[in-house]
């Protein structure tokens, strides 16, 4: 079994097939299920944020694994298999780890830096753990993961330099200060929202959102943070977008949900419309109206490559051997986990036997002291651990140290182990309590 990571990004995939490809909030379980009944796929998750929808799956056979996740994606976007494959990338076993951590480290993202994505990537182990769709294998990367992303940003200030998609998309609305912010959208994409636009120095905040209780939610939040906000119903969303001079849309819906008729006459007075849904939350009219500005994904791209990336050579140099470092380390545990199994069975193995000696001693010499016998069984015992010792602890080195060879297999020739012993000692697949906490 092994890690098997598919996805597309705004680094492989036009804009118009990730909204296509996007998985709604509310189908992720769904497809986290279609996943995992895949032949050839035993765990899984998804990772589906504005710009980059990955699955993570640990898979029985590569080819197999491919077809069966890139088969459940093209049928979600309603594509063929062969028209989305184009826009796919592929990373398997160290690959798929190693692009993992520098997902979750931010060296991927549309604005290289931003933190944003360790939240997405903690967010949705959250979902897949609840889905039932992860098992040891997921758990314990995904925790390594949520490490090492978190190292990356302590020890190369990358946090520092890197903003967010939202914070760029601010950027185009200009000076903020004392000014009435919009937010369509109540989810961690509208939190993160308001918490920019707080640091900006925003007047005013009025959140609108499907669900009403959850827009109260985050504007008593951010009423306590220290900005007055309010939050009105989307059937008041033209009422809202009157008082409004930035609007954020952010809702994750399928169809547009901010329409030119929300957008009242301005009479000169500007507003600017970030869209960050994907797909796209505001419908293309809207930015042919007079006194608008619309901002979306396809506007900060742009914004992006003629800036160039917000970092500096040193710490994306730095980022990018932490990562390394810790896929070596991480495939070099995983490397002695999996000879470990074979290990305990050899020593259950040695153990059997000592206990049969022993049981034909006691046979041969019933009349044997109690004292004589238990020194006896002392002294074989220690006997057998150590000649153990030296190769037990040596081969799981050997093993940490190269995956050239299988030397969980060796010992399984070498002291003719039955190849079912291993399995029977393995460690349980339950998955343990997280570790790694918010």
């Amino acid at each position: 079994m092994s890690v098997l990571a598919v996805g597309l990004s705004h680094r492989s995939a036009e804009l118009t097939t990730l909204e296509r490809a996007a998985v709604p909030a509310e189908e992720v379980t769904k497809v986290l299920h279609e996943l995992q009944q895949a032949e050839s796929v035993s765990e899984a998750m998804l990772v589906s944020t504005c710009n980059r929808i990955e699955v993570y799956a640990v898979v029985e056979t590569f080819h197999g694994g491919v077809n069966d996740v890139s088969d459940v994606l093209a049928r979600q976007a309603g594509m063929e298999p062969a028209d989305l494959y184009d826009n796919l990338y592929v990373h398997y076993a160290g690959a798929a780890v190693e692009h993992l951590f520098s997902v979750t480290s931010g060296l991927d993202s549309m604005v290289v830096g931003e933190t944003q994505i360790l939240g997405q990537v903690r967010s949705a182990y959250a979902t897949a753990r609840e889905a039932g769709t992860v098992g040891r294998t997921l758990h314990e990367l995904i925790q390594t993961t949520l490490r090492v992303g978190k190292r990356v940003h302590s020890e190369t200030g990358l946090d520092q330099l890197g903003a967010s998609v939202v914070s760029e998309a601010l950027a185009a609305a200009g000076d903020l200060l004392g000014k009435h912010a919009l937010i369509v959208g109540a989810g961690s994409m509208g939190a993160l929202t308001a918490s920019h636009l707080r640091k900006a120095g925003i007047g005013e905040i009025t959140v609108a959102n499907r669900t009403e209780a959850k827009a109260a939610r985050l504007a008593e939040k951010t009423a306590i943070e220290g900005v007055p906000a309010r939050a009105v119903p989307l059937s008041e969303l033209a009422d809202a977008v009157a008082k409004a001079d930035v609007v954020v849309s952010c809702t994750g819906a399928q169809d547009a949900v901010f329409l030119a008729e929300h957008v009242p006459v301005r009479a000169g007075r500007p507003l600017v419309v970030c869209d960050l849904g994907l797909p796209k939350d505001v419908d293309a009219g809207v930015a042919e109206l007079a006194d608008v500005t619309v901002v979306d994904l396809e506007t900060i791209q742009r914004r992006m490559r003629d800036a160039g990336a917000p970092t500096t050579e040193r710490q994306t140099i730095k980022a990018n051997g932490i990562v390394l470092d810790e896929v070596r380390d991480y495939l070099a545990g995983q490397r002695s986990a999996e000879v470990t199994p074979t290990v305990t069975a050899l020593r259950r193995r040695a153990a059997e036997v000592v206990d049969a000696e022993l049981l034909r001693l006691d046979n041969r010499l019933p009349d044997l002291d109690t004292q004589v016998r238990e020194e006896v069984g002392r002294t074989v015992r220690r006997v057998v651990d150590k000649l153990l010792h030296a190769p037990t602890v040596r081969v799981k080195q050997l093993a940490a140290e190269t995956a050239d060879t299988d030397y969980a297999n060796a010992l399984r020739e070498l002291f003719c182990l039955d190849p079912q012993a291993p399995a029977a000692v393995a460690s349980p697949t339950a998955v343990p309590p997280d570790i790694e906490k918010k």
